[in-house]
């Protein structure tokens, strides 16, 4: 115990810092990437122009495939020609919608796709709308999908988050560049421990939401 307290005593104002920033990137980038996500995946799955459905993931599983410094770099460099700041929060929270995107725009269309398309015909059958349709049958029955999304998007958000350190975004990506930078062990633990536990803990959260969003009847057990 005695080691511990001393660890906080001397870090405890940093990682309290840098695990609020963190949540500031993640919890930001999360709920703009949902924004685009939500409306997008709803429309692909219901427009009937299926090569644009197909084309629009496609260029979504292709961002999913760079490497996250590579991206972070791609974007420093896009900001640079276009005259943004590319050092601070703006470019970093950038990447990481960039990379929650897949995830949450995937689920969301296999959400809305994996609707039984009788449950429609008898909601069209009593005289609803398709607007009514949409938001009292379809996302519905396609919010545990969506929440898997989520669940995902926020683990990988979480992670990534901790590199865009490196063009000072800030969060616990600062104390593990430090601990780097100078061989310095416990501003490794600083910085890795919290990312860590933030991740699991999210996932965990957002795992019992998941399962309570599921209908029974749909539960695979276990």
């Amino acid at each position: 115990m005695g080691i511990i307290s001393e660890f906080y005593g001397r870090l405890g104002e940093d990682i309290l810092k840098a695990t609020y920033q963190h949540v500031f990137l993640t919890f930001t980038a999360l709920v703009i990437a949902l924004v685009i996500a939500l409306p997008l995946g709803i429309f692909l799955a219901k427009t009937r122009f299926k090569k644009l459905s197909g084309l629009i993931l496609s260029i979504a599983g292709v961002i999913q495939t760079i490497p996250s410094l590579a991206m972070i770099a791609l974007i420093v460099v896009i900001f640079a020609l276009i005259r943004l700041p590319t050092i601070g929060r703006l470019p970093g929270i950038v990447a990481l919608v960039l990379y929650a995107l897949l995830p949450l725009l995937r689920n969301t269309y296999t959400g809305i796709k994996q609707v039984d398309p009788v449950i429609i015909e008898v909601a069209r059958g009593m005289g609803m709308k398709e607007r009514q349709i949409l938001f009292s049958v379809e996302l519905p029955l396609s919010l545990p999908v969506i929440t898997a999304g989520i669940r995902i998007a926020t683990v990988w958000t979480i992670g990534i988050a901790t590199l865009v350190g490196l063009i000072g975004a800030g969060g616990l990506g600062d104390l593990i560049i430090r601990g780097l930078r100078t061989i310095r062990i416990d501003y490794l633990l600083a910085g890795t421990v919290p990312a860590a536990l933030l991740a699991l803990v999210s996932d965990w959260i957002i795992s019992r939401l998941e399962r309570w969003l599921t209908p029974e009847g749909l539960e695979t057990g276990g």
